[in-house]
């Protein structure tokens, strides 16, 4: 005779959560009460497990219900499986940034990079010492390298606009002219006409001689020099400390606080020139997949990053509001 195999039941959390509360409650009318539904839907429900399990559960003994021996050994079961729904179904909650242990991947131009590593690090080491970080200079595709997670944060000019790509900016910048201490270019005020006639070195990736400086001054009917272009703004900087090449360095707006990204050039002995000529901001800011937005570790190394990066408007401003 062929056995005919009944098919299992559906899979229903509402008919955990109902087991658990007629077990625990051992009563219909409490445990409908409970789950603030009607005694009438509540047997219904009864029944229903009755007959998947095999079992009555809960039967009469004068006016009160008691348990069947299943039903004792489903108790305990049944309780935890509804503590686990809930915490999966719960929101996530904020993780503790001390007990971290995450290697996070950023990708930022070098200039940025130096900029961040030391201020980035001694956050850490004060709020979540078990985080560590790997810096990759700008050569991946960002949005593929986002998406696939070879990298999670890309930091600086962000110059793609892949659709799915989260983007934030946290400050925007102005170029100046960086020259060695001595140079013929302090001796008097800076004029367009002056600052074309210098040398200059162009930073480029691409290994482009142009760019923003040239465009104003083609506005002039000028055109600089550039003698040389380097894929390395550290290594143009170190170039104009010791030669009379210029280059140009981020800065802060007029009025705003000092940025991190001028460090490297004071700490090289150069000095900042205003460049005589309407040139557009620089806008760095970071990118993300959004498959990280609600990840709390993410969001801790986001919200670290935007007090690195940002310059402080008062003592009590150290984060975004957006995430706590």
């Amino acid at each position: 005779m062929m056995q005919v195999n009944r098919p299992d039941p559906v899979l229903d959390a509402n008919l955990a959560i109902a087991l658990d509360a007629l077990l625990a409650e051992q009563s219909v009318t409490r445990a409908a009460a409970r789950l603030h539904t009607s005694p009438a839907a509540m047997s219904r429900t009864l029944a229903r497990l009755r007959r998947i399990l095999q079992d009555p559960l809960l039967v009469r003994a004068g006016q009160t219900m008691v348990p069947t021996p299943r039903a004792q050994a489903l108790r305990d079961e049944a309780a935890a499986v509804v503590r686990s729904l809930g915490a999966l179904l719960s929101p996530g909650t904020g993780v503790d940034p001390a007990a971290l242990t995450s290697t996070f991947t950023l990708q930022a131009a070098d200039l940025v990079g130096a900029a961040l590593a030391p201020r980035l690090l001694r956050l850490a080491q004060q709020e979540a010492p078990g985080v560590s970080f790997r810096l990759r200079a700008e050569e991946l595709e960002a949005g593929s390298a986002l998406r696939d997670g070879r990298i999670d944060l890309e930091i600086g000019s962000i110059d793609h606009v892949d659709p799915e790509t989260q983007v934030e900016e946290l400050v925007s910048l102005r170029m100046m002219a960086a020259v060695r201490p001595g140079h013929h270019l302090t001796e008097e005020p800076l004029t367009p006409a002056r600052l074309a006639a210098a040398q200059h070195v162009a930073v480029s990736r691409r290994g482009r001689f142009t760019g923003p400086l040239d465009t104003a001054l083609a506005e002039q009917n000028l055109q600089r020099r550039v003698s040389i272009v380097l894929p390395s703004h550290l290594a143009a900087m170190t170039l104009a400390a010791r030669s009379d090449i210029v280059c140009l360095v981020p800065a802060a707006l007029p009025g705003a606080g000092s940025s991190p990204l001028t460090d490297d050039a004071t700490a090289l002995g150069l000095r900042l020139l205003d460049i005589p000529l309407t040139l557009p901001p620089l806008t760095i800011g970071m990118a993300w997949h959004p498959r990280h937005t609600a990840d709390g570790a993410h969001r801790w190394l986001r919200n670290a990053i935007r007090r690195t990066l940002r310059a402080p408007r008062s003592p009590t401003t150290s984060s975004d509001p957006r995430e706590p």
